[in-house]
């Protein structure tokens, strides 16, 4: 947990993510069943919806709520830390993600990869396997395993964010 400090209460982290989504309700669930999530609360709106939700994902509470309809769809990238990157994505797509950069091995020490939940977010799921000093993480990067292995996390991701990957542009994939 972090230091308490007289401008942020006990159990919050200094930045705190917000997801917007038009099902706040099955994204507290997903991320409950993928990332072992607990739910903090969950505020209903007039209409039913839900105008405020807090979720808590290892030290950090997420926070939520539903999109209007005529707000802009807003999917974010998050970064999560767990303790079985494979065991996470594999959760994550048995419920409805899909997976944007397949698991490997990076020249950090960490074994992850990207995966798109059904609501347009893509969480890059991470677990530290190995602590690796600085000179050794430039030295590895300059091995063609881990260089490859940087270039796929950039291509998959631009494939992604770009429309490539479902054929809405006409871009090469580099």
């Amino acid at each position: 947990m972090n230091a308490r400090t007289a401008f942020q209460p006990e159990g919050y982290t200094t930045v705190a993510p917000w997801l917007v989504t038009d099902d706040t309700g099955a994204l507290l669930d997903f991320i409950a069943e993928v990332f072992d999530g607990a739910e903090l609360a969950r505020v209903r709106t007039e209409d039913g919806g839900i105008g405020h939700a807090e979720i808590r994902i290892g030290d950090t509470v997420v926070l939520a709520f539903d999109r209007r309809p005529e707000w802009p769809a807003l999917p974010s990238l998050l970064r999560v830390w767990v303790s079985d990157a494979d065991a996470a994505v594999e959760r994550a797509v048995a419920a409805g993600g899909t997976v944007i950069t397949a698991l490997s091995d990076n020249a950090f020490g960490q074994r992850g990869g990207r995966v798109r939940d059904p609501f347009g977010n893509i969480w890059w799921v991470q677990t530290q396997v190995e602590v690796v000093e600085e000179a050794e993480m430039w030295t590895r990067l300059q091995q063609p395993v881990y260089a490859d292995g940087m270039r796929v996390a950039q291509e998959t991701l631009d494939a992604e964010l770009s429309g490539a990957r479902q054929g809405r542009s006409s871009a090469p994939v580099r």
